[in-house]
């Protein structure tokens, strides 16, 4: 099976390559992000719940990575970021974008497959044409700081117009005092200069890309925070936030107990005896504002293994 998939991964990207498109094909990117199993957006990245996506602000990054970290993803975290609002969270699906040092045989090459599809403008705006709103556009642009400016508050206001969201660059922008002004848009970067961008080209808009010590697909899920970046697979979304959410109402259950007095902490701290486990349940039960729905808090203790 793993062979397969490998296999159909290579065939993929070397259809890419071969053809030197721009975006892969619907179906390409169905065969990269191959784990999901639901609905999927026109261009084939993975339609993650808009109310998953509201929820996922409540988790932390420790929460996150550690979940991950269970399922074997070991590098989806990124951290040692310059935030436009660092008290704000942001949260979305990833557009993804490639950029490469200017080679210029096959930066013509790219803009004209670009032309032929009716592409319009500089190929650093053709990844906005393509954002929904919910998406972030998420760009490794190789630390590039000095003439490495993706944006500035021109096309910032066309990321959030069309977005309603923001960036995630491994590289830079410029005009961040307009960038600030624009009211809901944020922005994780490495850094500010007032240069222009140069020497750089537009390589692949929804490939897989890297972004410091992680891999990223299109259709992953951002969990940006101050502290850093979680991108999170789809097909995880659902089941991380249920067990953040589950996770944090037994430490609000803990936490009161240990102000009442009721437990030691030693009680709290290790596996619950079956009587803690009958008065969490009880106390779930009065509980008037879950986070989840009764039915997939049901759903979830069928299979949580205390």
């Amino acid at each position: 099976m793993k062979k397969t998939i490998c296999l159909a991964l290579l065939a993929a990207f070397i259809s890419y390559t071969h053809a030197q498109q721009i975006t892969p094909t619907p179906e390409q990117v169905k065969t990269l992000t191959s784990k999901w199993t639901g609905e999927r957006f026109a261009d084939g990245r993975p339609k993650t719940s808009d109310r998953l996506l509201e929820r996922l602000k409540n988790v932390s990054l420790e929460e996150a990575w550690g979940y991950l970290r269970n399922k074997g993803y070991q590098n989806q975290f990124e951290g040692d970021w310059m935030v436009i609002r660092p008290d704000s969270v942001m949260t979305g699906r990833v557009v993804t974008a490639q950029y490469m040092p200017l080679r210029p045989d096959y930066d013509s090459a790219v803009k004209a497959q670009g032309k032929s599809q009716g592409r319009i403008g500089s190929p650093n705006s053709w990844p906005i044409d393509v954002l929904q709103n919910g998406d972030v556009y998420v760009a490794d642009s190789y630390g590039k700081i000095v003439d490495g400016t993706l944006i500035g508050d021109n096309l910032g206001n066309a990321i959030y117009a069309k977005s309603g969201r923001g960036v995630i660059f491994y590289g830079s922008v410029r005009d961040v005092e307009g960038l600030e002004e624009i009211q809901g848009f944020n922005g994780w970067i490495k850094g500010y200069d007032p240069s222009y961008i140069q020497q750089m080209m537009l390589a692949g808009i929804n490939v897989p890309i890297r972004i410091g010590r992680a891999t990223v697909m299109p259709g992953d899920v951002v969990l940006a925070k101050k502290g850093g970046i979680v991108f999170i697979p789809a097909q995880y979304l659902e089941d991380l936030v249920l067990n953040s959410e589950f996770v944090m109402l037994r430490d609000d259950f803990g936490h009161q107990r240990l102000r009442e007095g009721k437990y030691t902490p030693g009680q709290i701290d290790q596996q619950w005896t079956n009587d803690i486990k009958k008065d969490f349940l009880q106390w779930l039960g009065a509980q008037k504002d879950l986070p989840m729905t009764k039915e997939e808090l049901d759903n979830y203790m069928k299979e949580r293994n205390w």
